[in-house]
């Protein structure tokens, strides 16, 4: 007994790799990263900042949009200390238990993001395919509680992940493959059994990320249905355009998230800066693109940056 408790305490903090292979030019890559920063956390607070302002945006679909980016700002912020210690000030320590918090909020933001998705789905299905029901079937009350119930569901479903790790004897090395802590990182350092963490892990992601594409998918299918009624090819047209925005941002949360786990589960061989990249666009690339869509697509967001420009010059 007494070896397993040195085991379990032998590691007291981790290491954190970040992007060694590319020794030179990480002051450039900290650059690049810093931009992305910069561009998600400005472009999501406009979003939020022009949706409390405008009067006519105060609708479930821009509740739901509100929702993204207030997540996205959490994705941000939760891979942003140690990006910067690891990058721009060298110390790619991190305390055990400050690492397990990283990781519940990563994983936490990204549960999220997909129920929110969800959500906006199924705004779009109501939109079009029930438009005289929509004010009635989407109330303040009801965005309200789908939105508290995607939080509650996100938080239940992540919250046992720190403690199922910190059950475990950590006594081989220390060293994490990315520049902050992720699940699927972590869990190849123990040296105990780790068949239930692996379950358990499978079984959330499945319960989420594979019940909400499903749902999507679905309330794609019938939009479409929908759609195709329409006689007009106009009316068509531009009844598909009003789900563009979320389209765009179905693909760019879904299509990194499912290329990060088949590089996890097919791809062993690959170089390691192969998972470093793919795990930077699945963590970057969402929260910096999703503005960017809306504003383009959204025309009274649009109109709303055009004064703000307007009014600095």
């Amino acid at each position: 007994m007494g070896s397993f408790e040195t085991n379990i305490s032998s590691v007291t903090s981790f290491t954190l790799k970040g992007f060694l292979e590319m020794e030179g030019l990480e002051h450039w890559l900290a650059a690049l990263l810093l931009l992305l920063y910069a561009v998600s956390i400005l472009g999501n607070s406009l979003i939020l900042f022009i949706i409390k302002e405008e009067q006519s945006l105060h609708q479930p679909m821009y509740y739901f949009l509100s929702l993204l980016s207030v997540n996205d700002l959490g994705v941000s912020f939760s891979t942003l200390p140690t990006i910067l210690a690891t990058l721009c000030f060298h110390t790619p320590e991190i305390a055990f238990d400050a690492c397990l918090i990283q990781m519940f909020f990563i994983h936490f933001f990204s549960w999220t993001e997909s129920g929110i998705l969800l959500t906006m789905s199924f705004d779009r299905y109501v939109a079009i395919c029930n438009p005289l029901r929509y004010s009635t079937v989407l109330t303040d009350t009801r965005v309200a509680h789908m939105g508290i119930s995607i939080i509650i569901r996100s938080f239940f479903m992540v919250f046992p992940l720190p403690f199922l790790l910190k059950r475990l004897p950590f006594c081989k090395d220390n060293i994490l493959t990315h520049s902050y802590c992720l699940h699927p990182d972590l869990i190849r350092l123990p040296c105990g059994d780790t068949t239930i963490n692996s379950m358990y892990g499978l079984l959330i992601v499945i319960s989420a990320f594979g019940v909400d594409s499903v749902l999507i998918l679905l309330s794609y299918l019938l939009i479409l249905h929908s759609v195709l009624a329409i006689a007009s090819l106009e009316e068509r047209l531009k009844t598909l355009n009003t789900c563009v925005s979320h389209i765009c941002a179905v693909l760019i949360f879904y299509v990194p998230m499912v290329s990060v786990s088949m590089v996890h589960r097919f791809g062993k061989h690959a170089p390691e800066y192969v998972h470093k990249f793919m795990s930077l666009v699945y963590l970057f690339v969402p929260p910096m693109l999703n503005p960017i869509i809306y504003s383009i697509k959204t025309k009274e967001i649009r109109k709303r940056l055009h004064k703000i420009l307007k009014s600095k010059h």
